[in-house]
């Protein structure tokens, strides 16, 4: 005899099982279908600026890990904007004029940053 927490809970482990085959049938299809022999391309330095295989005390750009800072401060941000956005009817005119006054704050200080050159990569 089944309990019915298990029943409920079916179609949660059946989609976990569905998405980790068709996970998995993906990662098979692309290992027998793609050419396996890595070039020069594909090992050079693509967002870090610095060779990925070389010593690890070796100096780096700065400028990398100041713009992905950048990047992590506003994309944090822009998630606030999604549980404001289902809850605004219930939340008022308080929390839409907070919210206002929230993306101002953002606003000014996405501009300051681009006229100072913060978002520039040489």
């Amino acid at each position: 005899m089944t309990s019915p927490l298990i029943i409920e809970y079916l179609p949660i482990l059946l989609f976990l099982g569905i998405a980790s085959l068709i996970a998995l049938a993906a990662v098979a299809a692309s290992l027998i279908v793609a050419r396996q022999k890595p070039d020069s391309e594909k090992v050079s330095p693509y967002e870090c600026g610095f060779e990925p295989f070389d010593d690890a005390r070796a100096k780096f750009d700065v400028r990398f890990y100041l713009v992905s800072i950048l990047f992590i401060i506003f994309d944090l941000e822009i998630a606030f904007l999604f549980p404001w956005a289902i809850s605004l009817g219930g939340i008022g005119g308080f929390g839409f004029w907070s919210m206002v006054i929230f993306l101002l704050i953002l606003t000014v200080g996405f501009v300051y940053e681009w006229k100072k050159g913060a978002l520039e990569w040489e």
